[in-house]
């Protein structure tokens, strides 16, 4: 009798096997056989809750399996257990970057406004697997770089505090982001920054309905993505979209609404897409821009009133690491010594990318002090302050002069300024 369940198990072990290669052979599918194998969705997500539901382990690498349901994005886990943490020097490189775009804003007349939208595991991390809950090397890169960014003066609306205030939860179990009443939260937590007045959504009426599919629920289970309950107001976020519009994801969306006043310009992520309408509703014209590095001149093609930067706080990191396109400050302020530009600038390039010229460089490690600013001096005669920026561990600059400005044989010389 043994022997008889066993040959019936062989065989349906290898019936199963060739499951795929029938499927794809059936669909005349074509290229890369592994991408396109009959019953791939269903397989994927036959395995994915197997492994979720009986070992509570994850089948995708990009997805971490909680506990009572939970999913996690795993490019948080770095952060939310304090690991390869930002140097102190990167830190500054980050908020002083934000300085030196406030400044520059406000210079023009323009409000400014930078807040980052927190980890799921940040705020919602009991659920996490239990191995990786208790272990903290140090505080994350979120909680060491608010000290910068109050030295800085950064105009900053701190929706982590916002969060943490709620008795709510305000993000999707299986999505990495918040849901809607989350997004209609943060929208007022950088409005109420701005300054801005706004409509808001915390007493408006609102109803439930179990529709929505998490972006982490679709790696596990393709074939058949569990639905979870999303927020919806009853009186929906008053704007139109000015173009066609495939997602909120898009990576450039401008919008109107006769309800706002004055005009947007956003430089935003994944988190924006629920946020979207409710800053929208605030501004008579918005544009929304996923573009990295950021093109400041945004604000002058769309008028803008109002600059905000929203950060997903795992990517906080490249905020060190991408200057933004906009012009050099010019130092005018103390007269510093010849002495000071004795620095050799390596690894320089200048490329001139039309209106402007981008001039970047490397430093020595050694010859910053984590709170060193960063001078070029041109022709000997103007001088700029530089971006910090930081690749790799690598400390470095970036600067965009106008190239109007410019001659055709150029001397660069760098100085560093150290507190």
């Amino acid at each position: 009798m043994k022997r008889k369940w066993m040959i019936l198990y062989i065989i349906l072990f290898f019936c199963i096997c060739t499951i795929p290669t029938a499927g794809y052979l059936i669909a005349g599918a074509e290229g890369n056989f592994e991408e396109n194998f009959g019953f791939r969705k269903e397989l994927i997500t036959a395995n994915s809750q197997i492994l979720a539901k009986i070992f509570q382990t994850s089948s995708d690498d990009g997805v971490i399996v909680g506990e009572q349901g939970w999913l996690y994005y795993k490019d948080s886990l770095e952060d939310y257990q304090g690991m390869k943490n930002m140097s102190e020097r990167q830190l500054f490189d980050a908020a002083h970057t934000l300085s030196m775009m406030q400044e520059y804003v406000e210079s023009k007349g323009l409000a400014f406004a930078f807040a980052i939208a927190p980890n799921k595991n940040s705020l919602y991390g009991e659920d996490m697997p239990y191995y990786y809950r208790g272990f903290r090397e140090q505080e994350n890169n979120r909680v060491r770089l608010i000290p910068y960014l109050e030295e800085e003066g950064i105009h900053y609306a701190d929706l982590y505090e916002a969060f943490s205030d709620q008795e709510k939860v305000l993000y999707h179990k299986q999505d990495s982001h918040w849901n809607n009443e989350g997004a209609a939260l943060a929208a007022d937590s950088i409005l109420s920054c701005l300054g801005k007045e706004h409509s808001g959504y915390s007493n408006a009426k609102n109803y439930v309905k179990k529709d929505f599919e998490g972006d982490l629920a679709a790696m596990l289970y393709p074939a058949a993505i569990p639905k979870e309950n999303e927020i919806y107001y009853e009186k929906k976020p008053d704007f139109t979209y000015t173009q066609e519009v495939e997602s909120n994801f898009d990576p450039k969306i401008y919008t109107e609404s006769a309800k706002g006043k004055g005009s947007l310009v956003m430089y935003r992520d994944s988190f924006g897409n629920a946020l979207l309408p409710f800053m929208a509703e605030a501004y008579a014209q918005a544009y929304f821009s996923r573009a990295v590095p950021y093109q400041i001149s945004d604000i002058f093609s769309c008028h803008a009133d109002t600059l905000v930067i929203e950060r997903a706080e795992r990517f906080i990191p490249e905020l060190a690491e991408n200057a933004p396109v906009m012009p050099a400050p010019i130092e005018n302020g103390k007269l510093w010594d010849d002495e000071i530009f004795t620095e050799e600038i390596q690894d320089l390039e200048v490329v001139n990318q039309g209106v402007y010229t981008k001039v970047k460089g490397t430093i020595p490690n050694e010859r910053l002090e984590t709170k060193s600013r960063i001078l070029i001096r041109v022709n000997e005669l103007v001088l700029y302050e530089a971006f910090p920026v930081s690749t790799d561990g690598q400390e470095g600059f970036e600067c965009y002069l106008l190239t109007k400005t410019l001659k055709e044989d150029n001397t660069f010389e760098l100085g560093i300024v150290s507190e």
